[in-house]
């Protein structure tokens, strides 16, 4: 520490499964991370990477900490130590990690050099979501959101809602919610509603989603922006509005509220943020949700397009690589539906008996050896 203290922390590495290719996963710094948190996100990965159908299986990895009180020099070291201690179970065709919660492409730049200097050559394939000077991919830090406002605009077309003029209410404005807010803003749909962790605020003329991103930089929350009348999160999910984007936590949507919610569609930005009641709830209801594993794809598509650019020493344009994302999620969406339609299932309930279907086909096929 930078007091001179050695402090010891606890960090998991959780590998799912690795049938359709390297594992691949976040590593979330956090005070609450624990073993079966690690090891239901491994799994949720493997299923989030078959749905896209991308060449990779699930893993996740975790410290425990909080790196709001450490200095970037104990952010450092204890990044370089955890990549040290898990060197031989990661590799650009075994094991490729990415930022999760509290890490970001400082962090993944740490792991790369460490990885790097310990082999004795740059291997810029070892993780995604690095710096773009370091082979991170353009279109990275909007891929998320860019897939939860895809997959929206498509349940609009499958539901015939027009997207223009459409209503959004997004609870949690960090990355994935800005950046859902903000392309759906530029497909022509109002954003009526935003929140963070201190509140929401709403208004009924909508808002620019770039404006109110400069005002939470500026105050630390979106709280107070001009024009707007303070809500509550609670009070966010149960606004009238076309469609509702849970990005922030877990468990958000439960059988409390789930009567109260009145979108005709839920983008899930989050990961787990509608409980299994709830889900029933909505789909008993009519109302349109595009599951997590679905819907937040587009980060480890764009983590996948990073990883082949890397191999290949490429560079694609921002252009291309969202052109491509487009036509992954686009293909991955009427994959899941189809199944709904045809099974007469959640969308949820589809995607997950698409992606275990593509696991168990993959291991039928490997067979058993020895």
């Amino acid at each position: 520490m930078d007091d001179g203290k050695i402090k010891v922390f606890t960090g998991y590495r959780v590998q799912h499964n690795m049938w359709r290719g390297p594992y691949k996963g976040g590593i979330r710094y956090h005070p609450n991370v624990d073993l079966d948190e690690v090891k239901a996100l491994a799994m949720w990965m493997t299923f989030k990477t078959a749905v896209v159908d991308i060449p990779y299986g699930g893993a996740k990895g975790g410290v425990v900490c909080d790196p709001k009180k450490l200095s970037k020099g104990e952010l450092e070291r204890l990044t370089r130590r955890y990549t040290a201690m898990i060197m031989d179970e990661i590799g650009p065709f075994k094991d490729v990690p990415a930022p999760d919660m509290g890490t970001d492409a400082q962090v993944m730049a740490w792991i790369m050099d460490t990885y790097s200097s310990l082999k004795g050559y740059a291997v810029p394939e070892v993780v995604t979501g690095k710096p773009v000077e370091l082979g991170g991919s353009y279109g990275g830090e909007s891929a998320t959101g860019r897939g939860v406002a895809i997959c929206a605009r498509e349940a609009t077309k499958h539901l015939g809602l027009s997207l223009k003029g459409a209503t959004v209410a997004v609870q949690g404005y960090g990355n994935v919610g800005f950046w859902a807010a903000k392309i759906l803003h530029e497909m022509g749909c109002k954003i009526i509603a935003v929140s963070d962790s201190k509140g929401g605020i709403l208004s009924s003329n909508g808002l620019d989603p770039d404006e109110v991103l400069k005002y939470k930089k500026k105050t630390g929350s979106v709280v107070g922006f001009d024009g707007s009348k303070k809500i509550t999160n609670e009070e966010l999910l149960e606004l009238e509005c076309d469609i509702l984007v849970p990005a922030a936590m877990e468990n958000v949507i439960t059988k409390d509220n789930a009567y109260k919610i009145k979108a005709k569609i839920i983008s899930e930005g989050a990961n787990g943020p509608t409980t299994p009641e709830a889900d029933d709830i909505l789909y008993n209801r009519g109302i349109f949700a595009i599951p997590d594993i679905l819907a937040n794809s587009g980060g480890v598509t764009v983590s996948y397009f990073e990883w082949v650019q890397n191999l290949n020493r490429d560079r694609w344009s921002e252009e291309e690589v969202n052109r491509r994302l487009e036509e992954r999620m686009v293909k991955a969406f009427n994959d899941v539906l189809e199944i709904s339609k045809k099974e007469k299932v959640s969308m949820r309930t589809a995607a997950y008996m698409l992606a275990i279907s593509r696991v168990a086909d993959a291991h039928v096929k490997l067979g058993l050896f020895p």
